[in-house]
């Protein structure tokens, strides 16, 4: 039997190291090496991909950046971060850089080994955080505010359909998936396909809007200023953008592999 090959990045010795113990008790994990900052992973990364990534969200260059570069280069690897205590913040962090898992300190050692496993099967656990009313509430801002961008690339930015539009608005007001297959009509496994087809997209623009903004800085001194906070760019704006960026984009994008 192959086996799962897993990676493990955290500044704290203790923890990795429990971690290792809990794996290699198993049968079917291999711990391929340990790191104590995101940056040392990314390098191993390159030179021998493991199955799974298991690193923390804040240490070094953030847990967010290096799943971004992780999931871009190497996108058959998938990346579980870890948080010292739950908040939400962190979790639509997580949600919106492409993790598949986000796990904290405390996690129960069985528990961790089903979640690796079924991680490594293909599977998202972090699709269930959508179903909280919270998190889907910003979710839904998140395409509202990349929506004047999206009007200008609208061959990069990923848009919701009106179903996935729909799903979100329904758990927004509180509903579980029993109401919502009610209301509209599906089973649970659609409305679970649907917020894997969300987080998808999520996670696209997460990874657009990086290369742009990291390309805006690198452009000229003469570029004209384009405010990314997506609430609002005149079409002067953009065009003067545009124009100016086409002739750098190219060796940009190969520079941002290095960068981000």
């Amino acid at each position: 039997m192959e086996k799962i090959k897993v990676f493990l990045s955290d500044p704290q010795v203790l923890f990795r190291e429990g971690i290792h113990f809990t794996l290699s008790a198993e049968e079917d994990f291999e711990v391929t090496g340990e790191s104590t900052n995101n940056e040392e992973a990314f390098a191993f990364i390159e030179t021998n991909p493991p199955n799974i990534v298991i690193m923390n969200i804040k240490d070094g260059k953030d847990g967010p950046t290096v799943t971004r570069r992780i999931k871009r280069n190497f996108p058959s690897v998938s990346v579980m971060l870890v948080v010292d205590k739950d908040e939400e913040d962190m979790l639509f962090l997580a949600a919106k850089c492409g993790a598949s898992a986000y796990l904290t300190k405390d996690i129960d050692p069985e528990y961790l080994l089903d979640l690796i496993r079924v991680v490594a099967q293909g599977s998202q656990p972090i699709i269930e955080s959508l179903l909280m009313p919270t998190l889907a509430s910003r979710i839904l801002e998140e395409f509202e505010a990349t929506s004047p961008l999206r009007e200008q690339l609208s061959n990069v930015m990923s848009h919701l359909s009106s179903r996935e539009s729909e799903i979100l608005s329904s758990i927004t007001a509180g509903n579980d998936i029993e109401q919502i297959g009610a209301s509209l009509g599906c089973d649970e496994e659609t409305i679970r396909k649907t917020l894997r087809s969300i987080l998808i997209k999520l996670a696209a623009n997460d990874q657009a809007r990086a290369v742009i903004e990291l390309a805006h800085k690198g452009l000229p001194s003469t570029a004209p200023s384009v405010d990314y906070s997506m609430k609002y760019v005149t079409k002067k704006e953009f065009d003067e953008f545009k124009e100016t960026l086409s002739e750098h984009f190219r060796s940009l994008i190969s520079e941002s592999h290095k960068i981000i």
